[in-house]
């Protein structure tokens, strides 16, 4: 009896033993599959979480312009470990027009927009001084410097703001020329001309030297030229506007001075923009990796659209386009016409002044000397 008591007493904790660790096994394994089930949820959860943003630009299908854009857009998914998709899509493929693309962002019909920043001079005044205007700043990294350096860039965020948008950067392209159908070898040889330029502040210093301007999309320009409803035609440089075929219904392409390209607009930005609350709505890491992307695609795009720019002359060449110039005398007339349409303009809103007088102060500065008190007097 004291034997089977003992028996009891040994067996039972050996009992329990056996008992508990198989329990306690099926526990551990029920955890570690919660707990995987929860990775794997947690993964899945991340992959659904991913943001898409839907960007039209308003280049062309086809182009360089868009081919370097849609690269880049692309790119981001990778780049952003996945939580960034952005799709892209050519010009009139969501929005018909400027107009509507303008709406379908502030809206969310769209997350964002590629525009060419002067485009909407006629909704944010300030847009027409967010690009080079007649005159005005004409080297690319002078715009980068009051952008990145004097505040430019926060005091236009502050003013999309109010369009419920948000300006992201700048992004270089280009120099705008002009092709047309007969030689202008002088500001009196545009008189009587029409021409297709971009609104705002451009047209209305060429319309001080008699030309009748017009606003056409950049698809809408060839017909035009080809029908002969207008006798030239601004658009952007060589490399896309050869694309565009204007060779094919214009003898002659308008430059400058020598050096100088373009004197109504040498430095042309399109900038990426982007719904307010889609910008809002993501991580502040992600944002910080889109604005750093958007500066480093700058420098790419301005840097392959000059090497385009080259190869392109010579294809002009051998279409037969001809390069012609206008004197440096052209140019202070086309000066002394521009500076009162600037303050006109810097007039008709705080923030256009505002923009304004950010660039007053780099151009007046000496190490710019663009303008000094004399060209500004009564102002």
């Amino acid at each position: 009896m004291n034997t089977n008591e003992n028996s009891e007493q040994y067996s039972a904790p050996h009992t329990q033993a056996l008992s508990t660790t198989p329990r306690r096994g099926f526990l551990k394994s029920v955890a570690l599959a919660a707990a995987f089930c929860g990775v794997a949820l947690a993964g899945a959860g991340q992959a659904q979480a991913a943001t898409t943003w839907k960007i039209q630009s308003v280049w062309d299908a086809g182009t360089v312009g868009y081919d370097l854009f849609e690269e880049w857009a692309n790119s981001m998914e990778e780049k952003s470990g996945g939580e960034l998709i952005i799709k892209p899509y050519p010009a009139k493929s969501v929005a018909a027009d400027n107009n509507a693309l303008f709406e379908a962002v502030r809206n969310g019909v769209l997350q964002g927009m590629n525009p060419f920043t002067l485009y909407w001079s006629g909704k944010i005044p300030a847009s027409v001084f967010l690009s080079s205007y007649p005159a005005g700043p004409d080297q690319p990294h002078m715009w980068d410097i009051m952008f990145y350096s004097m505040g430019m860039l926060e005091k236009t965020r502050e003013i999309y703001k109010k369009y419920g948008l948000f300006y992201v950067g700048p992004i270089q392209h280009d120099a705008n020329i002009i092709h047309s159908k007969k030689p202008v070898n002088s500001l009196a040889d545009m008189e009587g001309m029409k021409m297709r330029v971009p609104g705002g502040m451009v047209a209305e210093v060429f319309q001080q030297f008699g030309v009748s301007t017009v606003s056409l999309p950049g698809s809408d320009i060839f017909p035009a030229l080809e029908k002969g409803t207008i006798d030239a035609a601004d658009y952007v440089g060589p490399a896309v506007n050869y694309e565009l075929g204007f060779s094919q219904v214009t003898d002659y392409i308008m430059f400058g001075p020598p050096g100088v390209m373009s004197i109504y607009q040498p430095v042309d930005l399109m900038d990426l923009t982007v719904n307010l609350r889609a910008w809002n709505a993501l991580d502040p890491e992600l944002q910080q990796l889109v604005e750093d992307e958007v500066r480093i695609y700058s420098q790419k795009h301005y840097l392959t659209i000059q090497k385009r720019n080259i190869e392109a002359m010579e294809k002009f060449k051998e279409d037969g386009s001809k390069v012609t110039r206008l004197s440096q005398e052209d140019l202070e007339k086309f000066r002394k016409a521009a500076i009162p349409i600037w303050f006109n303009w810097a007039g008709k809103n705080e923030d256009a002044r505002a923009i304004l007088d950010i660039q007053l102060e780099y151009m007046m500065n000496e190490t710019v000397g663009y303008l000094n008190e004399e060209d500004i007097k009564g102002m």
